[in-house]
């Protein structure tokens, strides 16, 4: 099912021209009132890293599709929201915000390390009905509350329902409610989740990503 390009960037044809200076060194002022082009560029790679949600849906016909978006982040704790936020294609809504639309529901699956590859799969465009489970031959696992399958080898899932869809200008934030929670015991220690063994793997810019494999602590001041 197609939901490039890049699942969160903007459709082809864009321009981006806020980092074009003569002098390097030159600081680089933007109103965004007076650029021309699109300010992706800046705010993809300043905002950095950013983790990412690879959403499996199913449509309406049955088909389950599976896509990757960095635009992805917690809504709220108190009840347990998460949400991302689409790129609009250019007839509308893509697969996986209008599957979440029309069935209530979906899974963000957390991308970690070794995931990468097939993750980067999953951006693949392909035809209308055509699954990205079966395109990147990825395995599917039963979830427990939605219908919608959840990637078998993800460490970390949340099944979700659909709390509300948001137009934002050229894009479309979807929340869901936290329905459930699959955690694999190589991600827990004594029964909770460990961040020092998510190795989560982030988004930069372009097609650069991070690992979480350098961390360091520091204390929160009184």
């Amino acid at each position: 099912m197609t939901d490039s390009p890049g699942r969160d960037e903007p459709e082809l044809n864009e321009t981006d021209d806020s980092t074009e200076s003569n002098d390097r060194n030159a600081p680089l002022e933007i109103d965004p009132e007076t650029h021309s082009g699109s300010l992706y560029r800046v705010l993809s790679s300043a905002v950095v890293p950013r983790p990412i949600a690879w959403v499996s849906t199913r449509s309406v016909d049955g088909v389950d599709n599976l896509a990757p978006y960095s635009f992805f982040t917690v809504a709220s704790v108190e009840p347990p929201v998460l949400l991302f936020a689409p790129v609009d294609g250019a007839e509308g809504l893509k697969d996986t915000p209008r599957n979440a639309r029309e069935s209530g529901e979906f899974v963000v699956n957390i991308v970690t390390d070794g995931l990468e590859e097939r993750m980067n799969e999953t951006s693949a465009s392909l035809p209308a009905g055509e699954s990205e489970f079966d395109h990147a031959e990825i395995d599917r696992a039963a979830s427990s509350v939605v219908d919608a399958p959840r990637v078998a080898d993800a460490k970390i899932a949340f099944e979700c329902t659909l709390r509300d869809l948001l137009d934002i200008g050229g894009s479309t934030l979807v929340l869901g409610d936290v329905r459930y929670v699959h955690l694999e015991e190589s991600v827990t220690t004594e029964g909770k989740i460990d961040v020092n063994d998510v190795d989560a793997v982030g988004r930069l810019a372009g097609s650069l990503y991070t690992r979480t494999d350098d961390r360091f602590g520091l204390e929160r001041p009184p």
